[in-house]
């Protein structure tokens, strides 16, 4: 029999509520704009390198496919966007349930990560509760979409109060850990369109299986691969319990790093723009090239893009600018978030 439960005893989060490098919220407005004045015709949009789906929640009106090479970025979007139903009393019950853990038993989070990005007590109530979502899974007690928004709501507790400067590839060391963990209830729409997908895979290959009447293109800029500054949280997402190394505890990441951080990253772009289905193709490109270090700059040139796209259709570039995301390393001015947008020849 379900429990009745006070609202004042939990607390709710939006989509937003989450730290992410290059997140595009601030954005939207300037997004939106354009694509509202130059695509009018489209009723589907394929977010091929979602992220935290910030972009795609501004489009819940049309049929959304979201797609992350990161598993913990998937089961957010999935969270977020999944076509399945979900029961937000079961999402509530389990969040109350949750926050009111104490004196827990050591787990894999404890052995691998105790007083490190967590304190020890923490580290318990992660593992005990990421545990706790995969037995009510298996027994059928939730279905997919509560078991992503239950872990959504983890991964979102836990970067709240990380020990770190918005990423996971260093921690704080001798810090007092004044924050607890605490779980807090997503306000994912109970029915989205029954027609979205989401997907965990490589961009360049889903493309060849995907429609849409707009295709969204936000790739890594430089460098700095994303499953390096979020290692912790795709642990946690994927529950694997592998082996950690290293100062910063980091797991075996050969499998999820993408091109678009290397020197094959422009041959990667051309591939993909070449294989997309669809009436527009907007990408969304800072104008980093040569402002920041080596590893902040972009890896594919405007004269590239601009060549790969005007085979493609006919482009238009848009331009806003923004105070970019740095780890205190570059001094970066003039910073602009650029919007390529073509409009596809068939």
């Amino acid at each position: 029999m379900a429990v009745a439960v006070k609202t004042n005893e939990y607390k709710t989060s939006l989509i937003n509520n989450r730290r992410y490098l290059g997140n595009k919220y601030k954005l939207l407005p300037f997004i939106t704009g354009v694509v509202n004045d130059e695509c009018p015709d489209i009723t589907s949009i394929a977010d091929i390198f979602a992220g935290t789906g910030a972009v795609s929640s501004a489009f819940t009106d049309k049929v959304i496919i979201t797609n992350d090479l990161m598993y913990s970025n998937y089961i957010c979007n999935y969270a977020w966007f999944g076509a399945e139903e979900y029961d937000p009393q079961i999402i509530i019950e389990c969040v109350v349930r949750y926050n009111s853990l104490t004196d827990l038993e050591d787990n894999y989070m404890t052995d691998n990560f105790a007083d490190t990005y967590f304190s020890r007590d923490d580290c318990a109530k992660i593992g005990y509760i990421r545990e706790d979502i995969e037995a009510l899974y298996k027994k059928g007690d939730i279905n997919t979409r509560e078991r992503a928004i239950l872990i959504t709501s983890l991964l979102y507790a836990m970067d709240k109060i990380a020990n770190t400067c918005g990423h996971y590839d260093a921690y704080r060391k001798g810090v007092e850990f004044d924050k607890a963990l605490e779980l807090y209830v997503p306000m994912a729409n109970r029915q989205n369109n029954p027609n979205n997908q989401c997907f965990n895979t490589d961009s360049n290959d889903l493309v060849k299986n995907i429609e849409a009447d707009l295709v969204y293109i936000d790739p890594p800029y430089n460098s700095r691969q994303y499953c390096d500054a979020y290692h912790l949280l795709e642990n946690v997402a994927r529950w694997e319990k592998p082996e950690v190394f290293g100062v910063a505890r980091k797991m075996d990441r050969s499998t999820m790093k993408s091109k678009y951080c290397t020197q094959s990253a422009t041959e990667a772009f051309e591939q993909l723009i070449g294989d997309i289905k669809a009436k527009y193709i907007l990408l969304s490109y800072n104008n980093m090239a040569e402002k920041g270090n080596d590893r902040s700059n972009a890896k594919i040139s405007d004269q590239d893009i601009m060549r790969i796209l005007e085979k493609k259709g006919e482009v238009k570039v848009f331009s806003e600018s923004y105070k970019a995301f740095t780890t205190g390393k570059s001094d970066i001015d003039d910073n602009q978030e650029r919007l390529f947008l073509c409009r596809c020849f068939n």
